[in-house]
Order: C-alpha cells, then sequence, then structure tokens
C-alpha cells in the first residue's frame, strides 16, 4: 500500500489533504451589510462573509482578515485589536465575532481579505455606527480642532510680526530724515490666548 501523493503549490502533499486551486476566488458579503450598531455595542448580529471559486462554490480553509479603521467610526474585536483572522469553514463562511464599536457615529467600513494559495481577493462590509438621540459622543473633529486652534495661532502669530516688520519697514522709507531705524520682531509665543 502506497501512499497517493498530488503535486500542490508548494511542494508534495498526500491527494487526500491536497485541495484544487481554482483561477479565482472572491469575497460575498452574506451578513452585515448597512447593518446598524449603537456607540459601544456589539452588532445584533456578526458579519459574515462566503468565499466561492470561479464557480460559486463554497471554499473551505481560507484565511480571512477583518480589519477596522484606525479612526473615524471604527471599534475594536474581542482580543481589543482592530483585525481578526479567521478560517472558512466548510461551507466556505466566516464571520467577524466580537465587534464592539467605538463612539464615533458614521460608516464602519470593515475591509475583508482573503487568501488561498496566493490567490486574494478582497472586499467591505459597511456597517452604520448610530448614537441614542441627544447622546453625547466624540466627534471625529474634536483632535483635528485641537490642532487646528493651535496652527490657527502660530500663522496669526507669524501674520502679526510680518504685519509689523512692514508697517515698520513703510514708516522708515517714509520718514525724511536719513537716521538708521532698528526694527525687531520681538518675542513670539506661541499656545493659547490667556
Amino acid at each position: 500500500m502506497g501512499l497517493c501523493f498530488s503535486l500542490a503549490i508548494g511542494g508534495l502533499l498526500p491527494a487526500a489533504f491536497a485541495q484544487d486551486v481554482p483561477p479565482g476566488i472572491e469575497i460575498v458579503v452574506v451578513e452585515g451589510e448597512g447593518a446598524t450598531v449603537a456607540v459601544h455595542q456589539h452588532p445584533s448580529k456578526d458579519p459574515v462573509v462566503r468565499v466561492e471559486d470561479d464557480d460559486h462554490r463554497p471554499m473551505p480553509n481560507v484565511v480571512v482578515v477583518f480589519t477596522l479603521p484606525l479612526s473615524g467610526a471604527s471599534g475594536v474585536f474581542a482580543n481589543g485589536s482592530t483585525t481578526h483572522t479567521v478560517v472558512t469553514d466548510t461551507a466556505g463562511l466566516a464571520a467577524a465575532r466580537g465587534i464592539r464599536a467605538n463612539d464615533v457615529p458614521g460608516t464602519l467600513q470593515i475591509y475583508v481579505t482573503a487568501s488561498f494559495h496566493g490567490l486574494r481577493a478582497r472586499n467591505l462590509i459597511n456597517l452604520v455606527v448610530e448614537a441614542p438621540p441627544g447622546a453625547k459622543t466624540s466627534s471625529p473633529n474634536a483632535h483635528t480642532s485641537k490642532a487646528t486652534g493651535k496652527w490657527k495661532w502660530i500663522v496669526l502669530g507669524v501674520l502679526a510680526a510680518g504685519a509689523a516688520g512692514g508697517g515698520a519697514y513703510y514708516l522708515a522709507t517714509r520718514s525724511s530724515s536719513n537716521s538708521p531705524v532698528n526694527v525687531s520682531a520681538g518675542a513670539v509665543v506661541f499656545g493659547s490666548p490667556r
């Protein structure tokens, strides 16, 4: 009794474990597209995808990675990470279990990738993160507004120094006396107004 082997990508595999490699794979969103989730909550149903070959047959044992955005409407998986890796079951299904939304309302796009013997596919699942009526949530522009405020004062300081220098130059060139004029910008201080 000999073992039957077939040639597969990367070497020899027993025929019982070899899986034919199709010309291509695709990801079909089965559950989750357009679903709503409240801030700081889990979706009522986990997003689910099915990986299929070119003939729309389910592909088992395919590595699928779900990735959440790093900012804006996002969240984390049960392990506290923004990525979750699973292998499709015999029906070609993979679920993004344990998502918990952050406190930023808006469209949460889950980036889904699948890879199988050098073949790759990708798709997006869009969830909608909603805040309860009247609830205070962090604004996606909260960090931006602080940075914008800082830059606003820097720009205003530079403009004020330039205007003072330009005004002094104008007065010096209009002066009828030939005495030298010293112009200094003085100390420029950056920070919040007091």
